[in-house]
Order: C-alpha cells, then structure tokens, then sequence
C-alpha cells in the first residue's frame, strides 16, 4: 500500500531526541526557545510561542484576544473539529460560513453578512495547505474591528501574495506527525505583538511568568524539549520537504484526467499537505475501494462538516444553508502526495485514479 502520509525520521531527529535524552533536560527548555526563533522566521513574524499542539495553540490564541462566554467566531464548517473545538472550549459560539468550491476555503464574499454585534473574530482555515483569500477577510476583519486568528495547522510555508500564512493575523500551526514538518505533538502561535506572545507564554504555563507566581489562570500546554527537539531537526527539512511536495502534486495535476484535481491561484503557493481530488457523479466509497484494493491509500478530508458534528447538536444548526460545503464533502478523496513518493508510486497512483 503506498501510505496517505508518511512522517520521515532520519538520523538527526533520532540523535536529537538523544541529545535532550542524555542532557537530563526533559521538558519546556532551550530547544523549545530555538524552535520558536526558527518558527518566527519561517512565519515571517516576530515572535513565535510553542504550545503542546495544533489544538491547544488555537485554543491559546482565542484566550489571549480574551474571547469567551457570548462572543462569536466567524469560521469554516469544512475542517478538521480541532479548529471548531477550540472555539467551543473557550465558551463561544462557532458561526459557519460556505466555503469556496476551487478552494475548499472560508469564501470571503460571504463572512460580512455573517457578522453581528456578538463577533469578535475570523477563523480562516488554510485547508490542505492551501492558503485562503486573505485580503478581502482582511479588509471585512479592519472595517468592522475583528481578530483574524489564521488556522494554519496543515500550511506551514504557505504563501498568498508573497507573504507567509500565520502572518496576516495571529497565525496557529501544528507539528502532529503527519504534518508537513512535524514534532510527533506539537503546535505554535506566530505573532509581531510583543505583549500578546507574553500572554499566550502565560496562559499555556500555568498563568506564570515567574515560576510559582500564578497572575491569571492558565493550562499546562506547553511543548517538551524532546518534541522541540524532533521540530527543530524537521525544521532545516522544510524547503526540501515543501519542493518535492509541490512537484508530486504537479506530477499528478498534469497526469489525472479522469477526475477533479486541484488548481493554484495566482498569487497562491501551496504547500499540499493534501493532495485532494473530486469524483462527482462517481460513488465515493467504491472508488476509495477500488483505489485501496490496488495499493493506493486514501484519506477522506472529512466526510462531515463541523456543523453536523454531535458536539454541536444543540446549537441548531441544522437548518444552515452551506450548499457548497454539503456538496464538497460527498466528493473529496485525498491522495499520496508526501515527499517519499518514488515515481513508481506517483505512476501508480495516476494510473489508478484514471481508472475510476
């Protein structure tokens, strides 16, 4: 079977986690520090805060812009739980939009009539690593005086416009193992506020800044030093890692016919932490079958809105109207794209979704 994802761990990440193994210093130290500078550069901003993961970093980035009970969070119904559960954790309400049909993204035309005096910020999901159209939501975010918190967990890398995702607003990622650059758990805030990486410093320790001094309530979020370790080894991979991504994705682009297959905008730099197709008028499942029963494996990225999710039931959503969004997750099949495809494999996976 060639995987959907495939973490690479070579000999740095394995001498690395021995390192902080053998130094005795297991948690919260050095080597987190120096992922959050070498974060901060990749991200383009000034500061960088390491949390325990993708999760937990956005959850942080809503605490720290103080929302909670009765506030509302302008966000896509068309993501993993992860970006709607950090909303609900803080006690506000998800308001979902539709998504765009090209991208699979928050469509921007539609976030202002979503808006009402209880919205305090925009969630935009750079799904796949595909970045969202970020000068319209930030054009809506300035008029009406909202937060954009960017949910970039899968687009470490990503560029719309020439400038790095998470850097437009305050930019969450995650370092899960199957991300593009990965930590095995992990996750950062990307921020040029000084004050507001303090906050989010806090918050994920305990509400300290000197250690036994509790000046807010906070959470133990933080990131160990042997995650930190694994992160900064991935880290020197990332170019590597993003360039061979994005020739696959090309490889299949140019080669799958019989199917949907994604296109880039302009302006757009995508860094495929999924390579996703679209089978319209196929069955879905037979062809995740046919696909797996000849060696190739598949993702369905996801196969039921957030707003359809039970731990929302009893907001009542189940009148919204997000056609795009009902349509798309009937649709989507995520293929291998992770840069330990060999052409075999690429040739493989191209022959067989031509099939379909």
């Amino acid at each position: 079977m060639i995987p959907i994802s495939k973490p690479y761990i070579g000999e740095a990440e394995k001498q690395a986690v021995m390192e902080v193994l053998d130094s005795g210093m297991l948690v919260q130290g050095p080597r987190v520090a120096r992922l959050e500078e070498k974060f901060a550069a990749i991200g383009g901003t000034k500061f960088a805060v390491a949390a325990s993961s993708g999760t937990t970093a956005l959850h942080i980035a809503l605490l720290a812009h103080g929302i909670g009970q009765g506030d509302e969070v302008i966000t896509t119904p068309f993501t993993f739980m992860a970006s709607v559960s950090s909303i609900l954790y803080t006690g506000a309400r998800p308001v979902f939009v539709d998504i765009e049909e090209e991208t699979f993204n928050i469509n921007p035309d539609l976030i202002e009539k979503a808006i009402t005096p209880r919205t305090k910020a925009i969630m935009p999901v750079h799904l796949y690593g595909y970045p969202c159209n970020m000068d319209p939501i930030m054009a809506v975010a300035q008029k009406y005086g909202l937060v954009v918190i960017e949910d970039a967990c899968q687009a470490v890398g990503a560029e719309y416009q020439g400038k790095r995702v998470g850097s437009f607003g305050v930019g969450c990622f995650s370092l899960y193992a199957t991300k593009n650059i990965m930590s095995g758990e992990g996750g950062m805030i990307t921020t040029d506020d000084e004050t507001y990486a303090q906050l989010c410093r806090m918050i994920r320790n305990h509400g300290m800044q000197r250690r036994y001094f509790h000046d807010m309530l906070g959470y133990n979020f933080r990131l160990s030093d042997l995650h930190a370790a694994i992160g900064l080894a991935q880290v020197e991979r990332l170019e590597g890692f993003t360039e061979k991504r994005r020739q696959n994705a090309a490889y299949l682009n140019n080669h799958i016919t019989s199917v949907v297959t994604p296109k880039v905008r302009e302006g757009y730099k995508h860094v495929w932490h999924q390579f996703t197709i679209r089978v319209p008028g196929l069955n879905r499942d037979a062809a995740v079958k046919q696909l797996n029963d000849a060696g190739v494996g598949t993702g369905i990225f996801y196969p039921l809105p957030a707003n359809r999710q039970k731990p929302l039931e009893a907001f009542g959503y189940g009148d919204l109207s997000l056609p795009v969004t009902d349509k798309l997750v009937q649709e989507v099949i995520s293929l291998p794209v992770h840069p330990s495809l060999s052409q075999e494999d690429l040739e493989t996976i191209v022959a067989e979704v031509n099939k379909l």
